[in-house]
């Protein structure tokens, strides 16, 4: 199948699985997980077909380890970045010194005025490496890629989750522990 073609279902199951399940009729359960055969089910009656196969190799090509399936088999799910509520079941873990945070220049004034805020996730989302961080700056523009100083933030009481993709998930981070 073609990488394009693959891309294309990666996001459409990006936008099922952590913004809309309702949108072709999925129901996920509290820890945001959906039924494959429901899913691939809704997915098709909704005119986008998507094979077991398929599934399986969105899943283990993603190169930002988006979505898991369930040691059964049964169930897959988004790894992080849902504007739904779903509890991951992520335990708190002590972060590194140092996370980093890729955003775009547009967005600078307001992180600068209030920090960064989950708006409509979770979560921020913060990367161990710079260069992670400006790929993701890099979706929507310039890159500005921020360093955090999360293992401060932890030492004044902030929790950190890591992801089973490796993103580094926090509440929000405070002006205080932004280095420009």
């Amino acid at each position: 199948m073609a990488s394009r073609s693959l891309t294309e279902m990666s996001k459409f199951l990006s936008y099922v699985l952590r913004h809309a399940p309702g949108s072709i009729g999925v129901v996920l359960d509290s820890n945001g997980w959906a039924e494959i055969d429901q899913l691939l089910e809704r997915c098709r009656a909704h005119g986008k077909p998507i094979s077991r196969e398929t599934l399986e190799t969105i899943v283990a090509t993603s190169a930002k380890q988006r979505y898991a399936i369930s040691e059964d088999g049964r169930r897959v799910r988004a790894n992080q970045g849902h504007s739904i509520e779903v509890d991951l079941g992520y335990m708190p873990v002590d972060p590194p010194e140092v996370l980093f945070h890729g955003t775009v220049t547009s967005s600078v004034d307001a992180i600068r005025a209030g920090g960064l805020q989950k708006m409509n996730r979770h979560h921020v989302h913060l990367s161990a490496d710079i260069e992670t961080a400006r790929h993701v700056g890099m979706r929507r523009g310039k890159p500005v890629v921020l360093r955090i100083a999360a293992g401060r933030m932890h030492r004044d009481g902030h929790v950190f989750f890591r992801s089973d993709n490796g993103v580094w998930l926090t509440e929000s981070v405070p002006q205080d522990y932004i280095e420009w």
